[in-house]
Parts: structure tokens; sequence; C-alpha cells
């Protein structure tokens, strides 16, 4: 049975086809975005969540997003993984494909990958085994039983294991790792879905100095290869990997730049920086 996303990326003669369908196979990066929210509203018993937000995210961009608590930033992420639909407003990945028309399973087959603030592996499996389970592949049952690992597979998983600097690791049953190291482990397991964007929720809490700074490095390295947005408290760590910087208040956004520019506009500062 096809999904509405299988659906949507087979609709691709009418170049007048309406909002919402793909108009030509693959992801269209033809004006760069890769993520595109347009005047999104969402309330929530009348606490209006984001007010008329607008994003652009381009292709390869590194993005943070920054804001006092309540400023929409988780929200901002639920709509554009689809766990939370708009009251109002569009968001596109790509030029063509509607994610406010997609389920949150279609979403994340079309390329878009989610890493909360708590990390989530298989505790009681290898380090090796979560990437193995976690690779893109056919889940159904016969395939998961009969399935042979083959030689790209395994190339596979030794390269995102050198890149979230776990090869040492690889046999160590992951409920025994250290709280950074699931967290490196949980971003490995989304690289193994083939994201074209990678969706960061507070990637660095609770780690140690040295970990954060290794958790920039991975960024740094992942910028370029794959679009990310990070939502992080840390402006340390922010100021580590920003090429660019949203501040997100009250639903909108209240500014938006390199790092530089932001930490010194005095509307940031009086509203979270506080200084």
């Amino acid at each position: 049975m096809s999904t509405a996303a299988d659906t949507a990326l087979q609709s691709g003669d009418d170049p007048q086809a309406p909002l919402g369908r793909v108009l030509q196979p693959g992801l269209d990066l033809s004006h760069r975005a890769i993520l595109y929210l347009e005047d999104i509203s969402v309330s929530f018993d009348g606490f209006k969540a984001l007010d008329k937000l607008g994003l652009t995210i381009d292709a390869g961009e590194l993005r943070c997003i920054i804001g006092p608590n309540g400023a929409g930033k988780t929200t901002m992420m639920d709509v554009i993984t689809g766990k939370t639909r708009p009251d109002a407003g569009r968001v596109f990945f790509g030029q063509t494909i509607d994610l406010t028309r997609l389920s949150e399973a279609e979403i994340a087959h079309a390329g878009i990958g989610r890493k909360f603030q708590k990390p989530t592996v298989f505790e009681q499996h290898t380090v090796f085994e979560n990437l193995e389970l976690a690779m893109k592949a056919d889940k159904r049952v016969r395939k998961a039983v009969f399935a042979r690992l083959g030689s790209a597979e395994h190339d596979r998983i030794a390269d995102t294991l050198r890149l979230i600097r776990l090869a040492d690791t690889a046999d160590r049953i992951a409920g025994l790792l250290s709280h950074g190291q699931k967290q490196w482990l949980e971003i490995g397991m989304l690289l193994m879905q083939e994201p074209k964007l990678l969706l960061l929720d507070e990637p660095v809490a609770g780690m140690t100095d040295e970990e954060t700074e290794r958790t920039a490095e991975l960024c740094n390295t992942l910028a370029g290869r794959h679009s990310l947005v990070v939502v992080e408290h840390d402006m340390d760590f922010v100021s580590r990997i920003a090429r660019k910087v949203t501040v997100l208040h009250e639903g909108s956004v209240l500014a938006e730049g390199p790092m530089d520019t932001v930490q010194n506009d005095p509307r940031v500062i009086e509203v979270y920086l506080g200084r």
C-alpha cells in the first residue's frame, strides 16, 4: 500500500499542481531552501504558542534556535515533524513537499530526523546493534529474521561509528555508555536513516565540558553534509557552532543573524540574555 508521501512523490507531471503536491520526484532544492515555514500559528487552550512564525533554512545550513522558555521552540519542532498541526500557515520541505499534509512517519521517511533532549537508545543492545537496528531498510519481520549485513552495510556502520567517535565502544552495551555517548549514539542512529534535515533538541544538556566540545565538533562536521536545526540554551555551545542564529520570543522571530549581532541586540538581551 502506498503512503501519502509516496503518492505525492509520484504526482509530478502537472506544473500547475496545487500546493502540497510534489511537482517533481525527489527533494526540490532549486531555490536553496530545504525548510520553509510561512505564517505558522498554533494555539493551545487560548495560549498562542506560535504567532505567524516565519523561518527559512537553506540546504546544508546549520541554524541555531534560541529563546526563553515558552518562546515556541519545541512547538516549532513539533510542527515540522507532524506531531502538532498548525492552526494556520504552511510548512514546506524543499519547494514542493507540504509537511502539514503528511503523517509523522511519512515526514521521517521523507528525510527529516529529530533527536529529543533525552537520548533514546536500545540499552540492552550493543552500540553496533543500535546502529544496525536504525539502518534505513525493510523492517518487515521476514527481512529482519533472515537479513545478513553485507560489506556495504558494515562499512556504513563503521563510518558512522568513527564519525560519532564510538568506534572503540562498538561492542559495549548501550546502557553502560555515559550520557554524552548515548547522545552521540542517538545522533548516529538518526544518521543511519539517511536524513536530509536533522533537528536536534538541546543536544548538550547534561554533558560535561569535554562532551560538549566533542558535540560541537560533531555538529560542525555534519554541517554541509546535512542541514541542521539546533535548539539550545547553552550559549557557549551555540557560539562554537552557530553560522546563523534565530531568536524566538512569544512564538515569533525576535531577531536573526550572526551570533555577534544577535547577542548584542538590546531586545535579545532584555528578554533572554539578561545582561
